[in-house]
């Protein structure tokens, strides 16, 4: 397998430091001029660590281990039974897969994202959330693998002790831990005490984390979307969260839009009645994948005939390790249940 992909770049936003709404354009403090050439350079930087990581033998590593990941969470969806299963581009793996197909044509090729200099954190991120693998909570929703690799776009070593933090919406586009007229019911105080689809994974020796989740929702204005921020650094506390270090990148990965639409055609998904914003129509999108050279979308692949058994969704980062953002937030967990952030009237204040 080739990990990194030198003709599928995804450049991912960083970090975003103004407040909006769901559906709102955070403006950006940095200059289109300065922001194309970070990613020009990283790119250049990147496309010199394909060699290294084939000598060193990472490709080969992550390659197993995501080919074992894949075959055990199908297994757990499927009870071991045999199947047969950039914004235009599809990530989907080509391959019929049954249970005699050799797993390793699933991961053949794989995006690198540059993570860029500025981006969107949106409204919604709490501090304070747990570190754990799954997170889904018993939220209904077709379940997703989201499994992710740091790449240090200096060195081109895997970024060990890396907290990827992840974060969406459920399938009638609510996020947990906010409470906001924005999101869903403005008046219900106790989501701020809900942790689903929240969470932190500490990446291993190879720069991985994973995490059990569902498929996002969505809702007005924005494409279908998982937001990620990544801490450096950082120290995990006896109460499984995390202190201190700092934030090296805040963005957004997508999806296909024909699997979008696939999911969005099941239910719960198909209750919530806002118009979906297509990948095409989203700024996000549209900001990122300027001049094709971003591709910030998941590849996947079915683990049975539909996208009812679930998916396994992977992604390798390239990530600025001696950049450093504030980080703007809606609320923060505590031990006693969430907390409304008070130095804004919208969520998201500094």
């Amino acid at each position: 397998m080739q990990l990194i992909s030198l003709s599928k770049l995804a450049i991912l936003g960083l970090a975003g430091l103004s407040v909006a709404h769901p559906g709102a354009h955070e403006p950006s403090a940095m200059s289109h001029a300065a922001k194309r050439s970070f990613l020009n350079n990283a790119k250049r930087s990147l496309d010199q660590c394909a060699g290294h990581l084939e000598r060193r033998g990472i490709n080969d590593r992550i390659q197993a281990r995501r080919e074992a990941a894949y075959e055990m969470y199908r297994k757990q969806h499927l009870a071991a039974r045999d199947y047969n299963p950039s914004v235009n581009t599809s990530h989907h793996s080509t391959l019929q897969v049954t249970s005699q197909t050799s797993e390793e044509g699933l991961f053949s090729k794989n995006p690198t994202c540059i993570l860029s200099p500025e981006g969107e954190i949106g409204p919604f991120w709490v501090r304070g959330e747990l570190v754990r693998s799954n997170v889904r909570d018993g939220e209904a929703g077709i379940p997703i693998v989201l499994d992710g690799q740091f790449i240090d776009i200096e060195t081109c070593e895997p970024i060990q002790d890396l907290y990827w933090d992840v974060w969406n919406c459920n399938t009638t586009g609510v996020y947990s831990g906010v409470q906001d007229s924005s999101n869903g019911n403005g008046d219900d105080d106790s989501n701020l005490d809900k942790t689903f689809l929240r969470g932190l994974q500490k990446t291993d020796a190879e720069g991985v984390a994973q995490f059990q989740t569902i498929f996002p929702g969505h809702y007005g204005g924005r494409a279908t979307h998982v937001h990620v921020v990544a801490h450096l650094n950082a120290t995990q506390l006896p109460n499984n969260t995390v202190t201190g270090g700092h934030v090296s990148h805040i963005g957004q990965l997508f999806f296909d839009q024909d699997l979008v639409y696939q999911v969005e055609a099941t239910s719960p998904y198909n209750t919530n009645k806002v118009s979906i914003t297509t990948n095409a129509d989203d700024h996000v999108v549209q900001d990122e994948t300027e001049d094709s050279a971003s591709d910030p979308f998941f590849e996947y692949a079915l683990f049975g005939d539909s996208v009812e058994d679930g998916l396994f969704a992977w992604i390798t980062m390239g990530v600025n390790v001696s950049a450093s953002y504030d980080t703007s937030y809606a609320a923060t967990l505590t031990s006693a249940g969430g907390i409304k952030n008070s130095d804004s009237a919208s969520p998201g204040g500094m």
